[in-house]
């Protein structure tokens, strides 16, 4: 593994050292920790009641907030959804794989969450929006090709009864359409649960992204709200209604203090000033790197060891949960990749934990991919009939070349990098010329006073790290990593 600075070593040693330290595989199931991973798509972060916004109604998040672990400065990995679907699986920044933008797909070369923890031992089944790649049978990015044993999915975001890819093969589903990926959760639980097996369940939602079509029943629990907003906000509720009825059914199974669920958003609200959906105290919205646009409501619980309700501030993120899961696990994967996640195992446990590495993000210049899932979904379904039809997504056959080479100067796109309580933004102009700005967002969260000139050493600080970080990812895009 190459290593081109001292900054990018000490990133690698310690985003790993949980996991490459660890104890493979060892234990019963019963000692392991089972995982839920949930994640809506496109809810902001002001679009709960547990950070104070009269409007969603969403008793379950506030409960789970008030019982477990808040983290109020969970960071996605990108403005955009594949991309921080991409870090989940991975524990990376998106673009060290060329997952730039929505659509992109995983790489099949990539370690995935799924396939590490199945190492373990563990069940996995993937259900819900997937935007990963195709959901056919023969794609080498499907959720089956990512590591997961079962699969009810939708190539991108879906509403209610709608047609799925179940481990390939289309199928019409009946409900909510939230209800309908914990349904198929629960069903993947029962059997792992029977074979004794600890599980790894990925739950990601398709609301509330538009076009908003909530059952009426909920319609009605917004009745003076113009219409736009019913319907959005109905779909929040119906995401809250689906995680109760996931809490409850973990409970009756009797398998809830050992699980983890980890509740988040794959980035900020839909639309520009005045859209619909909450960034909350955040500047910002869906696309942008300002924080509305990738911090978001995130909440974890796991009865047995967070036994009594925390929140924290420590700069986390969606590149976090795979070095996390496996440092809980047990479990390393030889052969990893640089990752730019780190366990958040310490925090978890109610002991002392400082971010030791920055947070970077990067919106490299791509365009996204238009994926409609029921007319991709209804291909699929005429194909297996004996219809001759052409799939406009294909089988993702195109996957697994890294493209490139993608060059070192100038480097496109705007980033940003957290470390502690000071973000620096950088801004892309003409000709590769930057402008730089930096806040400190823990007192000014919507980043309006620019601190850059005023503390010039904090300024050159992050600017030389961004600097390091983004050659490690261009690094990986030309092939260093494989």
């Amino acid at each position: 593994m190459q290593r081109t600075s001292n900054w990018r070593q000490a990133f690698i040693l310690t985003a790993l050292g949980a996991c490459l330290l660890a104890t493979p595989a060892v234990g019963t199931a019963a000692e392991k920790p089972n995982f839920v991973l949930c994640m809506a798509d496109d809810q902001g972060y002001g679009d709960v009641g547990y950070y104070g916004n009269p409007i969603p109604k969403t008793p379950t998040l506030d409960a789970m907030a008030a019982a477990g672990l808040r983290l109020d400065r969970f960071y996605a990995a990108a403005p955009v959804c594949s991309p921080t679907r991409g870090s989940v699986m991975t524990g990376r920044h998106p673009n060290r794989f060329a997952c730039f933008n929505w659509g992109h797909t995983l790489r099949p070369q990539e370690i995935t969450v799924a396939e590490a923890l199945r190492k373990a031992g563990y069940a996995t089944g993937h259900f819900g929006k997937w935007h990963l790649g195709s959901v056919r049978p023969d794609s080498p990015v499907s959720p089956g090709a990512s590591g997961f044993d079962t699969w009810l999915s939708s190539p991108n975001f879906y509403e209610n009864d709608p047609l799925m890819s179940q481990n390939g093969k289309v199928v019409q589903t009946q409900g909510e359409s939230s209800r309908v990926a914990v349904d198929a959760a629960l069903e993947f639980i029962d059997k792992a649960v029977s074979d004794k097996k600890p599980f790894l369940a990925v739950v990601w939602f398709g609301n509330p992204h538009t076009p908003h079509q909530p059952p009426e029943r909920l319609r009605q629990l917004y009745p003076d709200l113009p219409a736009k907003e019913q319907n959005y906000y109905a779909e929040i509720t119906g995401i809250d209604e689906a995680m109760k009825h996931l809490r409850e059914q973990l409970r009756q199974r009797g398998v809830a203090e050992n699980t983890i669920v980890w509740y988040t958003s794959d980035n900020g609200p839909q639309g520009g000033g005045g859209g619909i959906g909450s960034a909350g105290p955040l500047s910002g919205r869906k696309s942008s790197l300002l924080e509305g646009g990738i911090r978001e409501p995130t909440i974890v619980e796991w009865p047995r060891q967070i036994t009594k309700p925390r929140t924290s501030d420590v700069p986390c993120g969606t590149v976090d949960i795979y070095p996390t899961l496996l440092d809980l696990a047990g479990v390393s994967m030889p052969g990893q990749p640089p990752l730019d996640g780190v366990s958040l195992a310490p925090l978890f446990r109610d002991q002392p934990q400082l971010r030791p590495l920055p947070l970077a993000f990067w919106v490299y210049p791509a365009a996204g991919r238009p994926i409609n899932s029921g007319r991709l979904l209804q291909a699929m379904a005429n194909e297996a009939a004996g219809q001759k039809v052409e799939t406009p997504y294909g089988n993702d056959a195109d996957a697994a070349e890294l493209g490139g080479p993608y060059p070192y100067d100038p480097i496109p796109g705007d980033a940003a990098l957290i470390d502690g309580d000071y973000k620096l933004h950088q801004i892309a102009g003409k000709e590769g010329q930057f402008q730089y700005k930096l806040f400190n967002v823990r007192l000014d969260p919507q980043e309006k006073t620019d601190l850059h000139e005023q503390e010039p050493e904090t300024a050159a600080r992050l600017q030389k790290a961004l600097a390091a970080w983004q050659k490690s990812v261009l690094d990986s895009l030309n092939g260093k990593d494989y």
